[in-house]
């Protein structure tokens, strides 16, 4: 078998990774929805995997895997890898997980990140935002919402707002436009407004849901301390990418080893992260509690298993990521989760935006999370596909050859 067409469409907002062989076996992957921009990038990779053999998954990925980067330029090693793992299994005709290792559970417990509900509307940067009873109103409505999510994660201060905006809580100078580009000192007003959140969101989940949080990029180690320090009697789930996350090219190991051995609060970072070697200090001096690779970030699927093993080799719990990564992206998650060692704790589901996304797409279970877990199928390859003749209409002109 050989590779005879890379192809890329943006559909919605979510770059679509097709690759083509000459056996008429195709395979799929998908780039997260805030990287609409990326398709010159996939296709920059053509050159580099036509004529290849998809099935070696690991030949192929040593032509390109060198070339990406941390979020958001491992995003196209990475779909391309999953369309790959997509192809192997259908040429097998087996799930993809069977060619990961074999499945050790039949489920796969997801948190919620992705199934949100309006909030009030804030208050004015100079009043300091949202009030906590909002964040608990707010909460209340994901925890009744038909998934029945075990785990629900919120962002707050550096990534939900009503922090850098407030000189009251801030002492840093705010910077406007996205990707979370602010970094610097809370206040003791700022801080002691965070927990008051924490506190007004935990005491409605109670020990039933576990509260994550999502927190920076933005926090400095002494804040990052105090904090974690502040809701140790609240026993949260995790907080995550205190520190660094999102688009920062870079780890920080030694800075979140400093917040994690002065806490007993779990410490999470992981989501930006390109590749095993960028783990290798988190995970060597058990810089954080749990780990979150993106599949779509990492350099795909069995990147992330690698990184997943040598986490739990050293204690580290695993809690993957992919909020924006679609539903392409949902069933490589649950075809990995399937096989991660027992530090799992659990993926972060992905939706289909906009709402017509669950009108193209084949193969998945209906309804997908009962009791916040998907069962995991067994169709071959990834198992799932997209509708030809209903996704078409989507196809922006330029992709109109797309399916063929």
């Amino acid at each position: 078998m050989k590779i005879t067409d890379l192809k890329c469409a943006v559909i919605g907002n979510n770059p679509v990774v097709r690759i083509n062989t000459d056996e008429g076996i195709y395979g799929l992957g998908e780039v997260e929805a805030s990287k609409s921009y990326l398709k010159p990038h996939v296709l920059f990779y053509k050159d580099r995997i036509l004529g290849q053999d998809p099935t070696d998954v690991e030949r192929v990925m040593l032509n390109i895997r060198r070339l990406g980067s941390f979020k958001p330029w491992g995003s196209a090693v990475s779909a391309i890898e999953m369309a790959l793992w997509d192809i192997a299994g259908k040429a097998a005709d087996v799930p993809v997980y069977k060619l990961l290792g074999g499945k050790i559970r039949d489920r796969v417990r997801v948190y919620n990140g992705a199934v949100r509900f309006p909030m009030a509307p804030a208050r004015s940067p100079a009043e300091g935002g949202r009030p906590p009873e909002d964040y608990a109103d707010n909460m209340q409505r994901m925890i009744d919402a038909p998934q029945k999510f075990s785990i629900i994660k919120q962002g707050l201060a550096f990534h939900g707002g009503g922090i850098t905006e407030s000189p009251k809580h801030f002492y840093g100078t705010h910077q406007a436009g996205p990707g979370h580009a602010n970094r610097g000192p809370l206040s003791e007003r700022g801080l002691n407004y965070i927990v008051d959140c924490i506190r007004a969101m935990k005491e409605v989940c109670g020990d039933e849901v576990g509260l994550a949080l999502d927190l920076g990029p933005g926090f400095l180690v002494p804040d990052a301390r105090r904090l974690a320090q502040a809701v140790e009697d609240l026993n949260v789930a995790w907080l995550e990418d205190m520190l660094t996350g999102d688009y920062v090219p870079y780890v920080s190991a030694d800075h979140y080893r400093e917040v994690t051995q002065s806490t007993s609060t779990p410490i999470h970072t992981g989501e930006q992260i390109y590749l095993r070697h960028n783990f290798q200090d988190l995970i060597e001096k058990r810089a954080v509690d749990v780990i979150g690779p993106d599949p779509c970030d990492i350099g795909g699927i069995a990147e992330l298993k690698w990184v997943a093993e040598y986490a739990d080799m050293h204690g580290i719990l695993m809690a993957p990521h992919g909020v924006l990564d679609g539903l392409l992206g949902l069933a490589a998650l649950v075809q990995v989760a399937a096989t991660l060692p027992q530090n799992y704790i659990a993926f972060e589901y992905p939706t289909g935006h906009p709402e017509w996304w669950y009108d193209i797409v084949t193969g998945l279970p209906d309804p997908i999370v009962v009791d916040s877990h998907i069962d995991v199928w067994d169709a071959p390859g990834m198992g799932v596909d997209l509708i030809a003749e209903e996704a078409r209409r989507y196809l922006r002109e330029e992709d109109a050859d797309f399916f063929d």
